[in-house]
């Protein structure tokens, strides 16, 4: 039996069928990361620092992920990021300043958190510092969390003693 002919017309849409069927195909490849989104994931401040977060951390290239605001990189992922988490309160818990963010630190076993101070939203980290820097982190994230606009900072022992005394 003679094969069917396709019309010329045609042909290019087959085109297109074939090279989308590729994608998925390679797409299957690497999965999207699941990370839970953030309450306040749908917040407008979140979408310029995730269009400005960096392609890598380290050697830990960007993944996708299946949810909005969050992002990670690394396979398996190293360092996961959510924007729209509370914003944390007053805390004793160490806080750091790198490249002009500042950041709550809460040292887990293994897993650290890391969280913005003074941004709303705020956006959380989660890292492992046995297979990379904090201090890596936190630079290479510096830019794009600081798209957040600050409004305030951490205050550490030297700045409670220049408080005004109390009547």
């Amino acid at each position: 039996m003679p094969s069917p002919r396709i019309p010329a017309a045609a042909r290019p849409l087959r085109l297109v069928v074939a090279a989308a069927a590729g994608a998925l195909v390679l797409s299957a490849c690497s999965p999207a990361v699941d990370v839970a989104p953030a309450k306040d994931a749908a917040n407008a401040a979140c979408a310029p620092m995730m269009l400005a977060l960096p392609d890598s951390i380290g050697d830990a290239k960007l993944r996708k992920t299946n949810s909005q605001a969050t992002a990670a990189w690394g396979d398996p992922s190293l360092v996961i990021l959510r924007c729209g988490v509370n914003v944390p309160g007053p805390t004793t818990d160490r806080c750091v300043s790198v490249n002009g963010v500042d950041w709550v630190i809460k040292e887990g076993n293994p897993v650290w958190t890391l969280t913005t101070f003074g941004r709303e939203p705020a956006t959380e980290v989660l890292m492992d510092p046995d297979k990379i820097s904090s201090a890596t982190v936190l630079a290479e994230l510096a830019s794009a969390a600081g798209k957040v606009k600050a409004t305030r900072n951490c205050v550490g022992q030297e700045d409670l003693q220049n408080l005004p005394a109390g009547k």
